[in-house]
Order: C-alpha cells, then sequence, then structure tokens
C-alpha cells in the first residue's frame, strides 16, 4: 500500500507513568496535558493477599508493568525501571487458581483480562495444558498521547505504527480510535481485547468506536474483511498485523478507500 506509512514508536517519547503528566512538547511552551486511567484497584483485587499486601507497601503503583506469577518461583514486579520480588513464599498452585476464578476465560491466544478494564493476563502452560504461571500485565489509557502523531492520525492516509513490546503501539492505537471515533465511523477490530478491554462493553478510552471481537487469532483476517463488508466504516483499526492473510487484508481494506491504523512488531 503506497499510502501507508511506519511510524517507529521507538522514537517517540517515553510516557511517565502519573495520573496528570503534563509535559512540554518540542522544548517550547506548548504545553500537553496526559491523563491516565488505570483501574489498577481492581487488577490489585485479584492477587493473592500477602503479594497485593506487597505491592501497596512498595508503593510504585503509577510505575508498574506487570505481575509474574510462576509456580515454585518467587512473585516478582516489573516497573519500569527495575524489579523487585514481593513475597518470600514461593507461588503455588493455589495462588494461580485464585487468579484465574475471578478473571475472564482465556482465549487460544492464552490471554484474559477483567471486565471493562485494559488489564492483560496471559498464561503459561505446561505440556499437558495447565496453567503454571501467569504474566498479570496493567492496562493504561493515556489520554492526549495522540498528539504527538495527531495531524497523520487526522490525515485520512493509513499508517502502520511499529515498535518492540511494549513501547505503547496498543496505547497509541487506542487513542486514535478515540480521536478519530468523534468525526468518522471507525471499528476495531479487538482480536485479544487489548485496545478496547475484556467482556462485550468496551473500554470508555475508546470513545464512540465500535469494538468486533475475534474468536480465534487465525480468524482475525476474515473479521477485518467483514467489518468492512458488513458495518461500513471510514477507519478500520487492529493491532498486531503480523501473518501474510492479515497483510493482504489490510491492502484489500486500503484499496476500498477505508483508512486502516494498524500495528506490528519491529523496529523501523
Amino acid at each position: 500500500m503506497t499510502s501507508r506509512q511506519p511510524i517507529n514508536t521507538t522514537q517517540l517519547p517515553k510516557l511517565t507513568q502519573t495520573h496528570n503528566d503534563t509535559r512540554s512538547r518540542n522544548g517550547n511552551s506548548d504545553m500537553t496535558t496526559l491523563q491516565i486511567t488505570d483501574d489498577l484497584d481492581l487488577l490489585l483485587a485479584i492477587l493473592p493477599p500477602r503479594i497485593r499486601t506487597s505491592l501497596e507497601q512498595v508503593n510504585r503503583s503509577t510505575e508498574l508493568i506487570e505481575v509474574i506469577m510462576d509456580l515454585g518461583r518467587l512473585p516478582e514486579a516489573r516497573f519500569g525501571q527495575g524489579e523487585a520480588y514481593l513475597s518470600e513464599t514461593e507461588v503455588t498452585a493455589d495462588d494461580l487458581q485464585m487468579v484465574i476464578d475471578q478473571i475472564g476465560d482465556f482465549g487460544t491466544d492464552n490471554r484474559a483480562g477483567i471486565e471493562r478494564t485494559l488489564h492483560r493476563i496471559s498464561a503459561i502452560r505446561n505440556r499437558k495444558g495447565k496453567i503454571i504461571g501467569l504474566t498479570c500485565r496493567v492496562g493504561r489509557a493515556v489520554y492526549g498521547t495522540i498528539e504527538i502523531i495527531n495531524d497523520i492520525v487526522m490525515s485520512d492516509r493509513s499508517i502502520l505504527l511499529l515498535g518492540r513490546p511494549g513501547v505503547g503501539k496498543t496505547t497509541l492505537l487506542r487513542e486514535a480510535a478515540r480521536v478519530r471515533g468523534d468525526q468518522r465511523r471507525v471499528v476495531i477490530v479487538d482480536t485479544s481485547n487489548e485496545i478496547a478491554g475484556d467482556g462485550d462493553i468496551p473500554h470508555p478510552a475508546i470513545g464512540r468506536s465500535r469494538r468486533m471481537q475475534v474468536v480465534e487469532t487465525a480468524l482475525q483476517h476474515e473479521v477485518m474483511i467483514e467489518a468492512v463488508e458488513n458495518h461500513m466504516p471510514q477507519v478500520i483499526i487492529i493491532d498486531e498485523i503480523g501473518r501474510e492473510e492479515e497483510a493482504i487484508a489490510a491492502r484489500t481494506i486500503a484499496e476500498r478507500g477505508v483508512q486502516l491504523i494498524g500495528t506490528a512488531h519491529g523496529n523501523s
């Protein structure tokens, strides 16, 4: 697609994880206020009490990226800078089951969530399919971050956001959905419910945009085409384009005059 513009998200300013972050852009007096919503209490509530208490004592909630729980190992918190053990007691099968019982069902991609939040819980299974590890990742809606590329997003041209895992591609995508939804008919193809959150009711962070869920990751390309054919969008938003079928579907969408804003893993 000649109209698609790759954007390297590794070159974007890294967001400071605070609830109200005011920063200067381009070194001048033009200030952009970033409002961050994380619903962190809902994620902490599903954790075993000793892990939750330890996190509260550490008091670095605005920096928290994810909590790691692997069977037979010490629970661990990963922050924007640094890591910390959360207990002197190893994670047990009961600890893992406590979390599993309080979240949604795992999909074929081994991802689940907490209804109406942006948090993501990913599972590691053994050879028999039993869950032996969990990665509980904090999901945050960052309002205002789209200002970095607002002129490109509003240009009606298709865009591909490239970057390593964890640099903020989905955060930008979510904001693009909210901003474009005010002026265009926007449909989000949400394969892992990471853009609009778990459950049937999407997170308010996507604004007026509509969301289509995907039953299986392998069917993502079919849902992309279905969205165009059935719901007359002017903008399609898709996270993690990684297969040949999805690239072909993206080209088909662009050729039909629909703006496509997507992400893919990469460095340039």
